[in-house]
């Protein structure tokens, strides 16, 4: 059995992140030999279609089960007709997450966990140049498609109170790393003025 799970980094220490079809990487693995395989994302910074493609390309590995933060109708609907489960809710370690489906704490998630376009657009650092771009706009971006105020999209009956606790902390951390990010990125400049 193979499952994939939407990562920041591609090893087993990374947090599982809140996107799935924009995530930068996968880690995929076989929760028995704990054989391990990291894949990047392609498709993270699609202009659209992203959770679509995102799930075909995951589909092709011969995944059986995704674990991620969150996912929208279009990866949903395509992961389901592929035969997978989808697991959602979940933040944390890569690692912690495994053990978690191997003690068997996750459940199937019925529908998907937010409305179309979630990990898009608005969000803070959206190709904002922050980052290791050498100031020619080429930086890291940091977006999680979540700016200021914007919650995610989900019909109130689309998470369970748990699942929902989860996914804003997973937002919290987010916006927080991000907000160390930017302010780390200030402190550069106002040196270097």
């Amino acid at each position: 059995m193979k499952i994939a799970l939407s990562a920041t980094a591609p090893n087993l220490d990374a947090e599982v992140d809140p996107r799935f079809g924009r995530c930068q990487y996968f880690v995929i693995v076989d929760p028995q030999s704990m054989e391990l395989d990291a894949v990047d994302n392609s498709n993270a910074m699609a202009a659209g279609g992203a959770g679509i493609s995102t799930a075909q390309m995951i589909a092709s590995k011969g995944v059986e089960v995704v674990i991620t933060g969150n996912c929208g109708p279009n990866a949903y609907q395509t992961l389901s007709a592929a035969g997978i489960q989808v697991v959602t809710g979940v933040s944390g370690s890569i690692k912690d997450a495994i053990e978690a489906f191997k003690a068997g704490r996750f459940k199937s998630s019925a529908q998907p966990s937010v409305g179309s376009h979630y990990g898009m657009g608005g969000g803070m650092g959206s190709g904002m140049g922050m980052g290791r771009g050498m100031g020619r706009g080429m930086g890291r971006g940091m977006g999680m498609g979540m700016g200021p105020g914007i919650m995610p999209q989900a019909a109130p009956s689309a998470m369970s109170a748990e699942q929902e606790i989860e996914a804003l902390k997973s937002q919290a951390q987010t916006l927080g790393q991000q907000l160390n990010e930017i302010q780390r990125r200030l402190e550069e400049l106002e040196k270097g003025r």
